[in-house]
């Protein structure tokens, strides 16, 4: 039996984990730059910045820590799309060198609950703007009881029924929600020059921290949220750089985009919402809530409908398809891409995004330095596995086999799962031990190095076999 028929007949084999083969590896440096583009040009990106004014930094401070957070997760975003590009495999299959054949699987749910996460915030995002709509076509809207959570589960319907129509459906909707919510982030940026009076008076808005020592207090929390931003994409990055030419081509083209949009669209939020403190006296984060403001219903409407459609497109594509792969990758005889889906539309009610995105310092210091507890650890191993314990040599074939140098303990590696137990839970700590708040300000970071190296120390201790070194 050749390597490949081998292949194809193992369980843990399907057409989409499959290796990229050299026909597929059609990415350049524009395609990874476009990429980024199209998924940092989003309503979270604008949020993720605003809420930096509201908490009280400047323009110039919000600016830097959002370039440096993105600068920083840069460094594992590509470490982990080296192995994509030169084996052409995906996150799932990645994964399997450092937790098992089937322990992988813990590094997916990881990634996948996260995602229905977000699903649920950008569908609570959706439904804010339809609730914003339809009160400012029918004023009488805005007396009716629950109306945010009515339009919110409205959306949620719209989500669910695109999911329904299949993955082909999807694409058809992918592709144009960069130059939409450019486009209503550029008429925020017109209308508050206008109504504030021009930059000056934007880019006077002062820091409200006393002392450096306060601004230290929310700076740390602050990048590591914005590092926490792009962790899932810092681990599944392999699921796009397995179709690239070269190693070359994607590490130019992710370095052109990923820190330059990031920055540039979250100045758009910084400014915009620097203008509200000149215009309201208050920072407000949210752009559907200013939209509400608007003395122009035509305005507002038009901005509001871009939001919808943006937000649907954003959500589908970059919060469903990856974590309705992940479940079907836990029982692939029962669980279909759309039961997939299903999965997620549920979790990302079960999550709560109203309560997610009930203020700055809960999307800041809760969700996104949270999760980062656990993204940071998973990074940390697969990094060290890869690049330090196999030193980038891998046997593609018996990732996709049992009872081959990735089975482990039937096919789980419990010490990558202790790893991780140990870097999440070091950073955890600091939620309950006031006096080591700093773990969990530091969550994404503390998790990496204390994984990294548990990881690194418990292989080498381990007698079990290994992948032959390079």
């Amino acid at each position: 039996m050749s390597p490949t028929s081998r292949i194809e007949s193992s369980p843990l084999y399907n057409a989409d984990l499959a290796p990229a083969t050299s026909e597929r590896r059609t990415w350049g440096t524009y395609s990874f730059a476009a990429l980024w583009v199209s998924m940092s040009v989003n309503i979270l990106t604008y949020m993720l910045a605003a809420s930096l004014i509201q908490g009280g930094m400047n323009w110039k401070q919000a600016v830097a820590t959002v370039f440096i957070g993105n600068t920083i997760v840069l460094i594992p975003m590509l470490l982990n799309s080296h192995p994509g590009a030169r084996y052409g495999i995906p996150f799932p299959v990645l994964a399997r060198a450092s937790f098992g054949v089937l322990g992988a699987n813990f590094a997916a749910v990881l990634r996948a609950l996260v995602a229905c996460g977000w699903f649920g915030i950008q569908t609570w995002i959706g439904g804010e703007a339809m609730n914003t709509l339809i009160t400012t076509l029918a004023p009488t809207w805005g007396q009716v009881a629950h109306g945010d959570a009515i339009c919110f589960l409205a959306f949620w319907l719209i989500n669910l029924a695109v999911i329904l129509k299949g993955i082909e459906y999807i694409r058809v909707l992918q592709g144009n929600s960069a130059p939409i919510l450019l486009a209503v982030g550029l008429l925020l940026l017109a209308w508050a020059y206008k109504s504030a009076g021009g930059f000056g008076p934007m880019l006077a808005a002062p820091s409200r921290f006393a002392s450096f020592p306060d601004f230290l207090k929310f700076l740390i929390p602050a990048l590591n949220g914005t590092v926490g931003f792009w962790a899932t994409l810092s681990l599944n990055i392999p699921d796009f750089t397995r179709f690239a030419r070269s190693q070359r081509q994607q590490i130019i083209g992710q370095a052109l985009g990923l820190p330059t949009t990031m920055t540039l669209y979250s100045l758009i939020g910084i400014l915009v919402t620097s203008a509200t403190v000149v215009i309201y006296g208050t920072a407000i984060w949210d752009p559907v809530q200013l939209l509400s403001r608007f003395h122009s219903p035509l305005a507002a409407v038009i901005s509001l409908l871009a939001i919808l459609l943006a937000t649907l497109n954003v959500n589908i594509g970059a919060n469903v398809v990856s974590p309705a792969n992940d479940f079907s990758n836990l029982w692939p005889r029962k669980i279909s891409f759309r039961t997939g889906g299903v999965i997620t539309c549920f979790m990302g009610i079960a999550l709560m995004p109203w309560k997610l995105l009930s203020s700055y310092s809960t999307f800041i210091f809760g969700w996104l330095g949270g999760y980062a507890a656990f993204l940071g650890p998973v990074a940390g191993i697969m990094i060290c596995d890869y690049f330090v314990i196999r030193r980038r040599v891998l046997v593609v074939d018996d990732l996709y086999l049992r009872g081959g140098v990735y089975e482990y303990s039937r096919g789980f590696n419990w010490l990558a799962a202790l790893a991780l137990v140990l870097g999440a839970g070091t950073a955890l700590v600091g939620l309950i031990v006031a006096p080591l708040r700093a773990l969990y300000d530091y969550s994404w970071f503390v998790g990496f190095v204390v994984s990294f190296c548990a990881y690194y120390g418990l292989m080498k201790l381990w007698a079990g076999p290994k992948t032959p070194m390079s």
